[in-house]
Parts: C-alpha cells; sequence; structure tokens
C-alpha cells in the first residue's frame, strides 16, 4: 500500500471531523445569537464576550477557542481577545438577507440527529419523516429561504416570467407548493397586491410558522395557509402560477404529485420549479457542494421519500430526470431559465 496515501486520507478524515465540529460549534453561535453579539465590535475579551451576551462564561471560553482553531473567528494571542472579522459577520449575523448562512448550521445538526434511524435504514427499508426532524430543521430551511425569498424571488426569479409577473399586477392566483414556512408567498403578496395568494404544505407546524409569519407581516388576510396534501386540495378556482421550490425531489409520487399540479393551472398557466443545481452525472457531482448535496439526499431529501413509499429521487436527480418528471406529468413544455444561482436551476413547465 501507499503509505503517503494512507496519511493523505487521514488527514482528509481530520479535515472532515474538524468541519463538522465547526458546524456544531457555528450552530451554537447562531442558536445563542454570539455572532451577533460580536458583529461590529472589534476585539473582544472573554469577559466582554460574556458580559454582552449573558451567557455562561466557561461555555462562551470554549466557544471562543474553538471558532478561533476552525478559522471562524480572529484570535490575537498578545492581547488574549477575539474578533468575528466584518466579511465573516456579513455571512454569520445577517439573518434575513440573502447571503445569511447561519441556516446550514441548523441543517446540519437536525440531519445528522438522525443519521441513527438512516443508518437503520439501510438495512431495514423505509427512513425517516419530515416530521421526526424536529423544530430546528423547520428553523433552519426558514433561514435558508427568507433573504432569497425576500429579496431575489419577486424582484429577480419571476422575472424572467414577464407574463406571469403581468398576470400577477393584475389579480391573478398563485399557489406555493410545499410552501414550508411562507416566505415565498409571503414575497407575492408584498410585490403583487392585487393577487390571490395561497400557501400549501402537508406539515402543520410549518403552516402555523406561516401563518405566523404572514400576521407579524401585516399580510394575514392577503394570504390563505392550507395544511394538507395535494390530493385534498380542492381550490374554487385554478391558479396562472403554482411554484414548487426545492420539494419535487423529496415526493413520494412526483408522477401523481405533479399531474394534480398541472390539474390546478389555468391553461395558460405556468409551473416554476427550483431544484438543486446538481448535474445528472456523478462525475460532475464530485465537488464539495456535490458532497453537501449528497449528504442532504440521504439525510433530509431522498429518506424522507423512501419513509413515505416514494422512490427517493434525491437531492442529486438532475436536470434531466427533473425535466422527464415534468413531461411525464403532462406538461409539454419545459424550460431552464436563465438566473444566476450557485445552488438552484429554475425551470417553466407550461402545459
Amino acid at each position: 500500500m501507499d503509505k503517503q496515501r494512507i496519511q493523505a486520507f487521514a488527514d482528509k478524515v481530520y479535515d472532515d471531523m474538524a468541519g463538522t465540529m465547526a458546524v456544531g460549534m457555528a450552530y451554537a453561535g447562531v442558536k445563542t445569537g454570539l455572532f451577533g453579539t460580536m458583529a461590529g465590535k472589534g476585539a473582544m475579551t472573554c469577559a466582554d464576550v460574556v458580559a454582552a451576551s449573558g451567557l455562561e462564561p466557561r461555555y462562551v471560553e470554549e466557544w471562543l477557542n474553538g471558532m478561533a482553531a476552525g478559522g471562524y473567528l480572529d484570535y490575537d494571542a498578545d492581547a488574549e481577545t477575539w474578533s468575528l472579522p466584518d466579511e465573516h459577520a456579513y455571512l454569520l449575523a445577517s439573518q434575513g438577507t440573502d447571503h445569511f448562512m447561519g441556516g446550514l448550521f441548523f441543517m446540519g445538526t437536525s440531519l445528522l440527529a438522525v443519521a441513527p434511524q438512516v443508518a437503520e435504514a439501510f438495512a431495514t427499508g423505509g427512513g425517516v419523516k419530515f416530521e421526526h426532524f424536529g423544530p430546528d430543521c423547520v428553523n433552519g430551511l426558514d433561514m435558508l429561504n427568507h433573504g432569497s425569498y425576500a429579496q431575489r424571488f419577486t424582484g429577480y426569479w419571476l422575472q424572467t416570467l414577464p407574463d406571469v409577473v403581468a398576470r400577477l399586477e393584475s389579480g391573478g392566483r398563485a399557489l406555493d407548493f410545499g410552501c414550508g414556512s411562507g416566505r415565498a408567498c409571503i414575497a407575492l403578496a408584498k410585490a403583487f397586491p392585487e393577487a390571490d395568494v395561497v400557501g400549501l404544505d402537508i406539515d402543520a407546524h410549518s403552516v402555523a410558522m406561516a401563518r405566523a409569519m404572514a400576521e407579524d407581516a401585516g399580510l394575514a388576510d392577503r394570504i390563505a395557509f392550507v395544511a394538507a396534501d395535494i390530493a385534498s386540495f380542492a381550490p374554487e378556482e385554478k391558479f396562472d402560477l403554482i411554484c414548487a421550490c426545492d420539494c419535487v425531489h423529496d415526493l413520494a409520487d412526483p408522477h401523481g404529485t405533479l399531474a394534480a399540479i398541472r390539474s390546478l393551472l389555468k391553461p395558460d398557466g405556468t409551473l416554476f420549479v427550483a431544484e438543486p443545481k446538481a448535474a445528472d452525472r456523478l462525475e460532475d457531482n464530485m465537488t464539495p457542494l456535490g458532497t453537501v448535496f449528497y449528504g442532504f439526499s440521504i439525510f433530509h431529501c431522498m429518506t424522507q421519500s423512501l419513509a413515505n413509499g416514494g422512490p427517493g429521487l434525491g437531492t442529486c436527480m438532475g436536470p434531466a430526470r427533473t425535466e422527464a418528471l415534468l413531461r411525464d406529468a403532462g406538461f409539454g413544455s419545459v424550460e431552464i431559465l436563465d438566473i444566476k444561482s450557485q445552488t438552484n436551476l429554475f425551470y417553466a413547465a407550461r402545459v
């Protein structure tokens, strides 16, 4: 055997473990508000951070040390002070923006929490249903989506569909399928005050969260949130726009669900789909982002589908499979939209 290769791989394993521990510590930094406490404050002693945060000194000290070792904080050994660089605060203490990355830490810890159940499913089949991931997972998804929907959804993504925008401006109807915490619905209601907006999700906790968000935004009377599956959803009128963002690959019955969605569209309506920006071939997904996608798939997306008797399409099903699913469900026109994103591909499907 090649001893250098053994050592190189051992180093990689330690690097991966370091990254995993950094995710856990960063989760604590977001959850407790420590990153926000340090943002814009410059150099701080441990006592400064404790005083500003009101948290337990020993935990704060060890967290500061760990985040400095992991490269999240800067440390001045002579002054014994820690600081959060502005460039790091831009990503770690900016909740509600489209560049906030804190949701990833919530997702990472939520997904690894179900690793024992997922590992068992390798032998027994099935998987872990969404409701078993807990509130941190719902909050993590909301953190990931909040800024993008608030700042990009209607002002950038939907602008690639001017006919849809025109209809919504004149009082059209929009449905967000798999609405989660309701961020897309809120963005639609704000951007198109004449439009009727509906959010549909099978998860009651997410729908309750969405209703609370809409209430806080002063839009409770503008958005109807429904906790139901697509099979039991029977609106009085059809829709000009239906959105399915980051959920098609999760479905237990993708063909049946997409066909049901198609039946809810007006004859000239549009289905807007966002899916992870994974390639069709494994060799094109062998990147750090690809590793993240496959991990999300095993511990979240694929396992949910399998838990509900689905095909387990997974996060990396790719554009060819996505287009085939849409066409098989009766959509005659499918196009990938010219929208720049590091993590997603966007589709418009019409009958």
